[in-house]
């Protein structure tokens, strides 16, 4: 079966998807927010993101607050476009039904 119209294989990787569609609830989210809502390490999480902004489809913001830098992440438009169109790619796949096999 041939990919659907849509479905992109950088957002599907478990991580990448799991951070588009937090990323696609909110204007923004802290780097540490998107970590831990996502259950990884800094480093893995900044691997994904390098993926995901890489392409294109996440813009990372850093900004002072208090005496710290805290990193902020979004989803770029192309970005937003991207994840919508693989949401609707997968859930044209879920809906795909496959002939009933025969008993031999």
């Amino acid at each position: 079966m041939n990919s659907p119209t849509g479905f992109d294989p950088v957002i599907h990787a478990p991580n990448r998807l799991q951070i588009c569609a937090l990323l696609s609830a909110v204007d923004s989210a802290e780097f540490a927010t998107v970590r831990d809502a996502v259950g990884v390490s800094d480093s893995v999480l900044s691997k994904q993101v390098r993926t995901l902004q890489e392409a294109g489809y996440i813009s990372v913001r850093k900004a002072p607050l208090g005496s710290r830098t805290h990193t902020w992440l979004a989803l770029t438009k192309s970005g937003r476009s991207a994840f919508d169109a693989h949401v609707a790619a997968l859930q044209q796949i879920l809906a795909t039904k496959t002939p009933e096999s025969t008993p031999a």
